[in-house]
Formats: structure tokens, C-alpha cells, sequence
């Protein structure tokens, strides 16, 4: 009996080499025990029939499937009666040792039985074995449950899709952090090609973003993936400049499904841009707080007696979440007003209200002696008088001491870099301006913010319109 028999696992079919002469002898299982444990190793079951349809092979993975050992296995004649029906044995037998005389390989499914008795729908791949002459010597049978093969078929199906035609970014990304796959999607995000961006450090790819980024995909790494999506805010280097973008990114640890013990391969990067949505949540929110601003400030501007004091309510409501500073000057002269024909008139200003400079606290009211603020030609708060419309202006970028010298000649505190000047209109006059100030931590003024400020000019300027018609 060949060894394949006697330990129902393997041996090459065909008959037992013959001792050379003068050769060492071996031990005779040593051939069949590597073979036999190369095969009980293998993921896939396997059997193999001789020429005349008789089992020989019979591994651990066919074992786990359909219940027969190898010891049951080996030495019966075909499957009928045991591993297939009776009714079904000629029809299977018959294809699978047809394969004997057919090229290749040859793919079929069909029902097997198992040892107790159910019914198992597999997926066979068969092919001949041939001899030292070359011609057939018999059958071997590689098979796995169907369903095992779908979900295989199914999971290289969705590989390939994520990473050909997925409508959000796929990078896989190494245990070094570095891009190991990146699909078409992703590749235009980061504003480079597909096979540009494999290898290359991630501080290479983004101008901002990357220590967070980073920090989540070592994070995944060592404890695996996070239970909610995570949003990262990046800049993107692209032909135009930096770009700042909002992704929203899902990460999955990637592990090694041969080892015995986990061992990441990497981490499975997906993201989508949401950087629209976001802006939009932002500026809906930032237009509710606003809203809500103007609301509280009307309504504690409506318990003040003095109209003055309620032009300083609204200017100090305002500041919340806006600006750093604020000062609000109007036309000198007995009038206090300017009318639209007026422009042959020089503008002067007089300093009304002003922030506290350096210290934080409500506006304080100033300008009794009724003085004229010593504004330069071209000022920023006389341009938006002369042209009755908001200015904005900014220092730019330039040292912090020139900074500063560009705020202090314009009669504003020492820390401001940005500006909006609003014009203040009541009954169809200009009264003076109202100018918002911001510090070096925060963006420069646009066209969003003119427009809520030119809003609050509208509730001081009826202040102060009111303050003068008591007063005359």
C-alpha cells in the first residue's frame, strides 16, 4: 500500500521509484509526510482519483467540509454512495474525470454529502495528472463551498471597484504611513497622479493637515478603527495655490488574514469632501448667532432712556464673535450730519464711542469737548463717509512693529491689522461711520461681515439720530 493510503493524505500518483543502488537509505515516510503536510496546510480542500476513479488524496480542508476522514476517504471507488448520491454519482463522476482528457482546467458545482447526511454546494477546479510518459494518470479536485468562493469573489469585486470607480477617496496607506494604493478619486484630491503620490510621506502631499492625519492613522494602527468617521480639516497644494479642504475620513486597520496573530498591514484610508457642507453649516450657524445678536441688542437697547447709551448697547453686542475693537465717529459741526449734496464739504469726525483699548469692558462714551479725531487724508472712516459706502482695509503682511506703526497713525489701537468702516444713514443723511477692528489672530474682513455690520450701523445710527432731535 503507498503511503498516500496508508495515512489517507498523499503521494504522487503513479508507481512507488524504485531504491537506486548504493543510495543512502531514507525514511520512507519522508517524502509523503512533507507532501502530506503541504496539502493538510492548504486553505482549499483537495482529493485526487487515480485512473481508475479511485480516491487517493484527501486533505484536512476536505475533512472540515464534508466530514470524512482521510482514513474514510482513501482507497473508495469514486464518490457514489458516500460523498455523493446514488441518483447523482454517474453525472459527477463523469465530469470530473473528464478533465483527464480536456486542456486546462475544468470548473463545475455540484451537490456533495456529508457524513451525516446534508448536502454541501460546492465549487470544483479540476485538472489531469500526468505521468513520467506524459499521459494521464488521473484527477486532481480542488473544491470549497460556494458560498466561501461568492464572498471571495465578492470581496476582490469590491477591491477593485473601491479602488477603479468609487465616488470618495481610497488610499491604502503602509505601516509606515505612506501611500501603498490610491484610487482615481483620491489621486485628483491631492491634486497629483495615481502613481506620483505611492511611497511618498504625507507631509509631502499636504501643506496643512498632516500631523492630525497622521495622528488618526497611528491611532488605528495600534487600537483599530475609530467608531465614528472623524473630520479633517487639510490644505491641498494644487496649480492655483493651497487649497483648504474639509474631509470627512473613515479608517480600517488592515491586518494579514495568513498569519496566526494579527498583523497590520496597514490602514485602510476612505474620504469624501465635505468642505461645501461644511462651509455652509458654518455660515448658517455664524448668521443664527447674529441674528440672535441683533435681537438681544435691540431688545436691551429699548430699556436705555438715553439714545446715546443704547448706540454703545448695540456696538458692544456686535463685538461678540466679530471684532476685537470698535469706535464709532460722527460728522462735527452743530448738525452732526452730512446731506448727500454735500460733498463740496471737507469731513470732519468726532470720536463718539470708543472699546476700551487694551482692557475688555463695555464702550465707553467720549467726545464731549467735541474735537476732531486727527484723521489723515484718506482715511479709511472718511473714505466710507465721502462714498457712503463700507471700506475694509488691512495692514497685509508685514513685521509686527510696522504693523502697529499703520495703527497707531490711523488713531486706532496698537494691535489692530483689519478694518471695516460702515457708513451711519438715518432720514436720508450720513451721521459718521462706525469701524470694526480686528487683532492678528483673526482673518481679514469680507463681504459677509460688511453686510452684518452695516446692519448694526443701521440700529446706531437711529441711536444717535434720536440723541440729537432730544437734545435740539
Amino acid at each position: 500500500m503507498s503511503a498516500s493510503r496508508r495515512s489517507g493524505t498523499t503521494d504522487e500518483l503513479g508507481p512507488d521509484e524504485p531504491e537506486r543502488p548504493g543510495q543512502p537509505e531514507q525514511p520512507e515516510r519522508d517524502g509523503s509526510d512533507l507532501l502530506a503536510a503541504l496539502l493538510d496546510g492548504m486553505d482549499a480542500a483537495l482529493c485526487a482519483f487515480d485512473a481508475d476513479g479511485a480516491v487517493t488524496h484527501w486533505n484536512r480542508e476536505a475533512e472540515r467540509i464534508l466530514g470524512w476522514t482521510a482514513a474514510e476517504a482513501v482507497g473508495r471507488q469514486g464518490f457514489a454512495g458516500w460523498a455523493v448520491r446514488e441518483a447523482d454519482a454517474e453525472e459527477v463522476e463523469g465530469r470530473l474525470m473528464s478533465a483527464m482528457e480536456a486542456p486546462g482546467r475544468q470548473v463545475h458545482e455540484f451537490a456533495l454529502l456529508t457524513k451525516d447526511g446534508g448536502r454541501v454546494l460546492v465549487r470544483t477546479q479540476s485538472a489531469a495528472v500526468r505521468g513520467p510518459d506524459g499521459k494521464p494518470a488521473g484527477v486532481y479536485c480542488a473544491f470549497s463551498e460556494v458560498h466561501a468562493q461568492i464572498d471571495l469573489e465578492r470581496s476582490i469585486a469590491l477591491s477593485e471597484a473601491l479602488f477603479e470607480d468609487a465616488s470618495w477617496g481610497v488610499v491604502l496607506v503602509d505601516a509606515d504611513l505612506r501611500p501603498a494604493v490610491v484610487n482615481a478619486h483620491a489621486a485628483r484630491a491631492l491634486g497629483i497622479g495615481r502613481t506620483s503620490v505611492l511611497g511618498r510621506p504625507l507631509g509631502e502631499l499636504l501643506a496643512q493637515g498632516v500631523e492630525e492625519l497622521e495622528s488618526a492613522l497611528t491611532h488605528v494602527l495600534a487600537e483599530g478603527a475609530p467608531p465614528a468617521p472623524a473630520e479633517i480639516w487639510v490644505s491641498v497644494r494644487t496649480p492655483e495655490g493651497e487649497q483648504r479642504r474639509c474631509w470627512r475620513c473613515g479608517f480600517v486597520r488592515l491586518a494579514s488574514p495568513l498569519a496566526e496573530e494579527p498583523v497590520p498591514l496597514g490602514v485602510g484610508w476612505l474620504f469624501n469632501d465635505v468642505t461645501a457642507a461644511k462651509l455652509a453649516e458654518q455660515e448658517a450657524s455664524m448668521l443664527r448667532f447674529r441674528g440672535n445678536q441683533l435681537h438681544r441688542a435691540a431688545r436691551a437697547a429699548a430699556e436705555c432712556e438715553d439714545p446715546t447709551e443704547a448706540a454703545t448697547i448695540h456696538l458692544d453686542f456686535a463685538l461678540a464673535g466679530f471684532a476685537d475693537h470698535a469706535v464709532i465717529d460722527r460728522v462735527a459741526g452743530a448738525v452732526g450730519s452730512l446731506a448727500d449734496g454735500d460733498s463740496d464739504v471737507p469731513v470732519r469726525l468726532v470720536r463718539v464711542a470708543a472699546t476700551p483699548s487694551g482692557a475688555s469692558g463695555p464702550s465707553v462714551l467720549t467726545g464731549q469737548a467735541g474735537l476732531p479725531v486727527r484723521y489723515a487724508e484718506g482715511h479709511p472712516a472718511l473714505q466710507c463717509v465721502e462714498r457712503v459706502g463700507s471700506v475694509r482695509a488691512s495692514v497685509g503682511s508685514v513685521p509686527v512693529e510696522r504693523a502697529r506703526e499703520w495703527a497707531l497713525a490711523r488713531q486706532w489701537p496698537g494691535d489692530a491689522v483689519h478694518a471695516l468702516c460702515a457708513v451711519l444713514r438715518s432720514r436720508g443723511r450720513t451721521l459718521g461711520a462706525v469701524t470694526f477692528l480686528r487683532g492678528a489672530g483673526r482673518s481679514a474682513f469680507e463681504r459677509s461681515d460688511a453686510a452684518y455690520a452695516e446692519d448694526v450701523a443701521l440700529r446706531i445710527a437711529a441711536a444717535l439720530d434720536l440723541a440729537g432731535v432730544l437734545r435740539g
